[in-house]
């Protein structure tokens, strides 16, 4: 049985005009489903408003769907009361792609940590700052940091007091919301490096969620690619960028930058982003394919096994590829 299993998830926000009348509804998630093994780290990837993050924010309960399931280590936690979902929240935590706005200004660093050891009730009063320490260190930081507060600290190193915070609980299941986007490259591959560590030291699995083919690769054993909600391609990692059956997946691959001068540009995608309050009839993606027929614009595909977990929502699947520029 697999730690997580995410079953024909929906959700979608009603948006209002200028005026605060009705003007219908964005939908951010549509009919997705993937599942997670314990240890493994699942990346999931798409441009800026694909719904991402409302996905990892439906699986930890922090939104409430408007129909699917999410089952953690096989019990459903949108049939749980908030008294029974507290004791999984230690199981499952989340890491949020902007480290300043997620860390509480106005309390000390030592403080926001020693909250979870105080809510959850995991420590006694008098060994809780020995925890906070601990804590601390295990992300690279030191005890000196314990009374600063946010603002005192680089980017870097508050995403790390929110890893430390993650880790806190001790949890099974971290949720990355794009955690090293707004870092600096250098300070990206420090924070990575530490997430892997950790994996491997804690036995974690990871949902880690990007818009960056480049970083998702490093870290991921299999990819989710999303456009507009869906799920439209998903397979093992070295799979995927080896032989990527989607459009989409295809141009995701292209914008991976090439460190060869001489090597040929990517194509770039036609069109805009479709918006998500008025998306694209059928698969939303064909405004924008080079591929897309009659039958795109009309019928939007399921997803299909390829054989070895190899999944892929497209009706000329057989014929991508030819505009691969990354080899």
């Amino acid at each position: 049985m697999a730690l997580l299993e995410v079953e024909h998830l929906k959700k979608s926000f009603r948006v209002k005009d200028p005026l605060g009348r009705g003007a219908g509804h964005l939908v951010a998630v549509e009919d997705l489903s993937l599942t997670l093994e314990a240890g493994e780290t699942l990346g999931l990837v798409g441009e800026s408003g694909c719904g991402k993050s409302t996905t990892g924010k439906l699986i930890i309960q922090l939104l409430k769907a408007d129909s699917g399931s999410v089952s953690f280590a096989g019990t459903e936690l949108g049939k749980l009361s908030a008294r029974e979902l507290r004791s999984y929240r230690k199981r499952m935590q989340m890491i949020f792609q902007d480290p300043f706005s997620s860390l509480n200004p106005r309390m000390t660093v030592g403080a926001i940590l020693a909250e979870a050891f105080i809510i959850h009730k995991l420590a006694p009063l008098r060994q809780i700052r020995d925890r906070v320490i601990e804590l601390l260190e295990t992300v690279g930081l030191s005890a000196e940091h314990e009374q600063r507060y946010p603002h005192e600290f680089s980017g870097g190193q508050r995403q790390r007091v929110g890893i430390a915070r993650a880790l806190a609980v001790e949890p099974e299941l971290i949720i990355a919301d794009e955690p090293v986007s707004a870092l600096d490259l250098s300070v990206q591959a420090q924070i990575i490096n530490l997430l892997k560590k950790l994996q491997h030291e804690r036995n974690l699995s990871y949902l880690f969620i990007a818009h960056d083919l480049a970083v998702i690769e490093h870290v991921s054993d299999r990819i989710a690619v999303m456009y507009l909600g869906r799920i439209v391609e998903l397979a093992n990692a070295d799979e995927l960028y080896r032989n990527p059956r989607h459009p989409y997946t295809e141009a995701l691959i292209n914008a991976v930058p090439y460190p060869d001068p001489g090597h040929p540009r990517p194509i770039a995608l036609s069109g805009e982003i479709p918006s998500p309050v008025n998306p694209p009839s059928g698969c939303h993606f064909h405004p924008r394919c080079p591929y897309a027929s009659e039958l795109c614009r009309n019928q939007a595909p399921t997803l299909n096994d390829l054989g070895s977990g190899h999944q892929v929502a497209c009706h000329h699947q057989e014929s991508v590829g030819k505009f691969l520029i990354h080899s």
